[in-house]
């Protein structure tokens, strides 16, 4: 499954930030995590910042731990910023990405572009 969503005027630290501590609360561990920034060619005062969370969970108790959610984040505060999760909703369950995705919406719906 596949979750995109498109922001604008928020800081993308912010973002990856709080999917990260949203995704902790449901009981995944990070595996990875990087956030990289970059200035633009155009305007090295402007910024644009990625971001990659890997995150991993056990099906059941004792077993190995697989990779669950994969989130990319892409943006500048100044701008939109893009958020995409693939998530594998063999382990990362219907209940716990309904719960992630009501945390978005609360925090940062009033940011979020509606697509028509």
């Amino acid at each position: 499954m596949q979750i995109r969503k498109t922001y604008r005027d928020i800081n993308p630290e912010l973002l990856y930030n709080e999917v990260k501590d949203f995704i902790l609360k449901q009981g995944a561990v990070i595996s990875e995590a990087k956030m990289e920034t970059y200035s633009l060619p155009s305007d090295s005062s402007s910024f644009i910042s990625r971001g990659t969370l890997i995150f991993n969970i056990s099906a059941k108790p004792g077993d190995p731990e697989k990779e669950c959610i994969r989130a990319h984040i892409v943006g500048s505060a100044r701008g939109e910023t893009k958020l995409m999760l693939d998530i594998d909703e063999k382990l990362f369950s219907q209940y716990k990405v309904t719960a992630l995705q009501e945390d978005l919406l609360f925090i940062f719906e009033s940011y979020e572009v509606k697509r028509h």
